[in-house]
């Protein structure tokens, strides 16, 4: 969208304000709003702040950075009470203009760039897989004296909310919410909200559905989108979902593990690379008749996925998710519509137009930006050095479940961390492969190292609730 555009979109809207949005290292969201008759002028200039103020971003002695917005991701903000225009923004050196090394909209950036610079294709598409859960109420409460938190659901007769009685007897329980139907879909009126929100602002989407937890457990999944698009939409969507979800007066939540012995909630990508608008991964009477491309590129994830999980599933509550038992993948290999595979190649994927992988390590709490920048980077490793996945090296393919194996098998694959410490010292030992092309840098993921390290000493030195159960009679 040019300037006239804009100026265009501000005049049939009668906007008043501009607001714009950018996300620090983490992906935790900050914004900034002006009046829009200085539009032009910000666009050109961008608006200065200081750096420092931002987690990771920069140290106190060299802070000033300059947001310039990005006219491409112009949207009527859907929940102001004001006609507002919402851009997102690149975060620039106060000097040159140009994205810093540790913005991660300007990583994703330059891994588009350097897909290009590589000549093995010139774009990739991806469907994300958005879950998560809706509760009736959240209550959380962590300090020196007490900790501990309750979510309802009047989904389910076990959880049911505070004063909520019941007395339609739609609430269930016993039972798994997969694809659960109305009346006892309760909040899928919420979801299709959510759904027409999204699509208006030209985010496709290819279903939605109740997911396995009872309590309230949603998806969204969107249809296939360009690289350089579906991470900012991704953004968006999140927005849509936690703030839809409060005018309805219910709370989202993308935690992978909120609930004990309870579904978790993934983020699983599905990728595709192509060149001249071609599928570089499909190739008939090959293994799922995936390309050698194809086959390379899941060997890169594969060969990397301890480290990616650093950036995949960046929180000490992801690795409570990535248990057997739940169809979360704990173990490095591929297969053909195997669920417990780190990677699964969709066996309903089976045309050169649809030929596609889908990594379902992930979680939300991931920066969509660095996560999926660091899924490319791995995947272009794989391919440049032929890391071939073959059952010799452990990545398989296996199509069976390999839970079912003897204990003396399993401990042949390989195994993703089983802790956030223990994936950020995978990080520490492999990364390389990011700083190709210098779409990641040391700076970043040293920073990304002492920011999330933060959190696992932050958690690791506060008593747990079920800790008192344990010990506190003893």
């Amino acid at each position: 969208m040019n300037l006239e555009q804009l100026k265009q979109l501000i005049a049939e809207h009668d906007i008043k304000s501009i607001d714009l949005k950018y996300p620090d290292l983490i992906c935790n969201w900050y914004h900034i709003s002006f009046p829009a008759r200085r539009l032009e002028h910000v666009l050109e200039h961008g608006i200065p702040f200081d750096g420092s103020s931002i987690p990771g971003m920069k140290t106190v002695e060299s802070g000033d950075m300059v947001m310039m917005p990005d006219p491409s991701t112009a949207i009527i903000d859907p929940f102001t009470e004001f006609p507002t225009l919402r851009m997102l923004c690149y975060i620039c050196d106060a000097d040159t203009r140009i994205g810093v090394k540790k913005d991660s909209r300007s990583v994703a950036k330059r891994a588009q760039n350097y897909l290009k610079k590589t000549g093995i294709a010139d774009s990739s598409y991806w469907i994300p897989e958005f879950e998560f859960y809706l509760f009736n109420e959240a209550e959380i409460n962590n300090g020196k004296f007490s900790a501990g938190y309750r979510f309802t659901s009047a989904e389910n007769k076990e959880d049911l909310p505070g004063g909520y009685k019941d007395i339609d007897g739609t609430a269930v329980s016993n039972r798994k919410g997969y694809h659960i139907d109305i009346p006892f879909d309760k909040f899928a009126y919420v979801r299709e909200d959510m759904v027409q929100l999204i699509e208006a602002i030209d985010c496709p989407i290819r279903y939605h559905h109740h997911e396995v937890g009872l309590s309230g457990q949603q998806e969204i999944e969107t249809e296939m989108i360009e690289f350089g698009s579906v991470t900012d939409k991704m953004m968006y969507i999140k927005d849509i979902i936690h703030n839809c979800a409060l005018e309805h007066e219910l709370t989202a939540t993308f935690m992978p593990k909120p609930l004990y012995n309870e579904a978790g909630n993934g983020m699983h990508f599905h990728i595709q690379l192509r060149k001249a608008e071609k599928n570089i991964f499909f190739k008939k009477g090959n293994y799922a008749d995936l390309s050698d491309e194809a086959l390379y590129f899941i060997g890169g994830i594969l060969k990397h996925g301890r480290s990616l999980t650093a950036f995949t599933n960046p929180s000490t509550n992801s690795f409570k998710r990535l248990l057997p038992g739940f169809e979360a993948p704990v173990k490095l290999f591929f297969g053909l519509a195997n669920r417990s595979a780190a990677i699964r190649i969709p066996k309903y994927a089976n045309s050169e137009e649809s030929k596609r992988i889908e990594f379902r390590t992930g979680d939300g709490t991931c920066n969509y930006y660095l996560a999926m920048s660091a899924l490319l980077m791995a995947g272009l490793d794989g391919i440049k050095n032929k890391i071939k996945p073959t059952p010799e090296n452990g990545y398989g393919p296996y199509d069976d479940n390999v839970f079912n194996w003897s204990e003396a098998d399993q401990s042949k694959l390989q195994s993703i961390p089983s802790s956030l410490e223990e994936a950020l010292e995978a990080l520490q030992e492999d990364h390389q492969y990011l700083l190709e092309g210098e779409v990641f840098n040391k700076d970043l993921i040293n920073s990304w190292i002492t920011e999330k390290m933060k959190e696992v000493v932050a958690v690791r030195n506060r008593p747990h609730p079920f800790e008192m159960n344990l010990y506190y009679s003893i």
